[in-house]
């Protein structure tokens, strides 16, 4: 548990860098300019990074890895320059240097051979990163992240580009999302970006009840902000259970002829296109930007009857954005990879396992002002990856590679069988609410542990639906399940026998975060 000493130091560095921070605001042409030095430097940046990063620490997780390959520096950098960074860093991971999502959060030991190694974040860091702004992950690391202002002045630009061929430069901004680096983060790189900050921070959860640093963080943001002509926002409480406030906000916006720009997650997205329409509330013409949790087309389709046009952002809290949206896409979460910030190869089907399946991607860091210094890291997603052309500006800035059906690829358990994220979500967000009404997130399955130790899937369905025949839905659930595959048809049997999925009347649950997954583990302590 930090100290207060240590978080005095954190308020102190934040406070001392913050000026010039918010000074150091981003044009979009000093953005096109400084992506296309660093596509340029991508093989040079990435040495760097490992010779004085990795290969200078012998604690360092990934030194022992490239120990373990045969690779020494020079070998490495011959590597990248007969086979290209993407084609090194494949031949790395088939010698065995990568971390899968669980070595890397050191849920399991890294097991090469007959060596084992025990890694935790921590040792992965970056030794030059300043420590700023504590954050929460929600991805592949447990704990906290500690954000570097440094770090997070060169997403920026990569930001300020999204947000240009988004057309979004003229909108009036907002977020729904937690206080804390989330969304004091967003309010700092849209006022960088553009001068301004955001005009409203919507919170999932009362500031009053999380830990002093957080609530300290937003309030010095507000001082410092106020002393250099800043009008930062004061996160404003609103649940997922009446989001009619922002719905109020977003139509008193459209009235006064501006277009509102909300980020936030799909599923509390979702749930504000439900509860405007019940309130008779117009929420055509905004644009929502939505990120954090899988985008499907269940959930889109909920935008779309609303009229709320959307965007897509893929990131994770150990990496910054990952991917900014294709505004020609194929799939509803097509993104562009910012490919001058990070380096990623995917797993091939021939080489899949069930830690790291196929299309997982493995993510390098190429900047100096990492969070983490990452050589072929899960976050524990998986995607399809594309080289197309698109026509949209995020390929005229430079940015080739897409990734969409972004998914994380954790598995629910029950009785010995498993089945993924991807598999169950046309299921809960199309197939139940179609049969039986509501939207994409009034269903969810819960991975539950009654107290006699026993294994439950619990199906959460929100009460608002009235009175519904139980097993018919579980039938109708396991029917869908057993169609997917043999295998599939296999488990669902053994479930129905075991009787293993009940429904529970109650509201899908949310992150401390507010989001809303498809799964849920929801088991007791021990």
């Amino acid at each position: 548990m930090p100290t207060r000493l240590h978080d005095i130091q954190l308020g102190l560095r934040f406070a001392a860098r913050l000026p010039a921070f918010l000074r150091a605001r981003v044009g979009h042409d000093d953005a096109v300019a400084l992506v296309q030095r660093r596509l340029r430097s991508r093989e040079e940046d990435f040495l760097f990074l490992a010779r004085a990063a990795l290969y200078a620490f012998d604690t360092n997780p990934f030194r022992r890895l490239l120990a373990l390959a045969g690779c020494e520096y020079d070998d490495l950098a011959r590597l990248v320059r007969t086979e290209g960074l993407e084609g090194a860093l494949a031949v790395l991971y088939r010698s065995g240097v990568y971390l899968t999502a669980d070595e890397f959060a050191g849920r399991t030991a890294v097991r090469r051979g007959s060596t084992v190694l025990e890694v935790h974040p921590t040792l992965c860091r970056n030794p030059w990163s300043a420590r700023h702004l504590p954050a929460a992950s929600g991805g592949a690391s447990p704990g906290e992240v500690i954000l570097d202002l440094a770090g997070l002045q060169e997403l920026v630009c990569d930001y300020r580009l999204g947000y240009d061929a988004e057309g979004s430069s003229d909108t009036v901004k907002a977020c729904w999302t937690v206080p804390g680096a989330g969304g004091l983060a967003y309010c700092l790189i849209v006022a960088a970006a553009f001068g301004v900050p955001p005009a409203r921070w919507f919170s999932h959860v009362d500031v009053r009840r999380l830990d002093l640093r957080y609530r300290v963080s937003s309030d010095m943001v507000r001082w410092v902000g106020r002393m250099l002509g800043f009008d930062f926002p004061r996160p404003h409480t609103v649940t997922l259970e009446d989001p009619s406030p922002i719905a109020r906000w977003i139509a008193s916006v459209l009235q006064r002829g501006r277009i509102p720009y909300l980020a936030t997650y799909p599923a509390a997205a979702v749930r504000l296109c439900q509860a405007a329409d019940d309130a008779g509330v117009e929420l055509a013409g905004a644009r929502f930007s939505l990120r954090g949790e899988p985008i499907t087309e269940g959930r889109i389709a909920a935008l779309e009857r609303a009229g709320v046009r959307h965007t897509s952002l893929y990131g994770a809290t150990e990496c910054g954005v990952i991917g900014q949206a294709c505004l020609a896409p194929s799939a509803v979460d097509e993104v562009h990879l910012h490919t001058d910030i990070h380096a990623m190869i995917q797993v091939p089907a021939r080489a899949a396992t069930g830690a790291l399946p196929a299309g997982a991607m493995l993510f390098s860091s190429l900047r100096r002002t990492a969070r983490f210094v990452l050589l072929n890291v899960s976050m524990g997603d998986s995607a399809t990856g594309v080289a197309r052309r698109c026509g949209c500006p995020m390929e005229a800035y430079g940015f080739a590679t897409h990734l969409h059906t972004i998914r994380s690829f954790q598995k629910l358990t029950g009785f010995g069988m498993t089945f993924a994220d991807a598999e169950v979500a046309p299921i809960l967000e199309q197939l139940l609410p179609r049969r039986y009404g509501g939207t994409a997130t009034d269903y969810q399955l819960q991975e539950d542990e009654p107290e006699d130790g026993s294994a439950r899937l619990v199906l959460a369905i929100h009460p608002r639906l009235g009175p519904l025949d139980e097993a018919e839905v579980v039938a109708t659930f396991l029917d869908a399940i057993g169609r997917i595959s043999e295998a599939r048809r296999v488990m669902s049997l053994a479930w129905r026998s075991a009787g293993v999925v009940q429904v529970m009347r109650v509201s899908p649950s949310a992150t401390p975060s507010g989001k809303i997954l498809h799964f849920r583990a929801t088991a007791r302590p021990r």
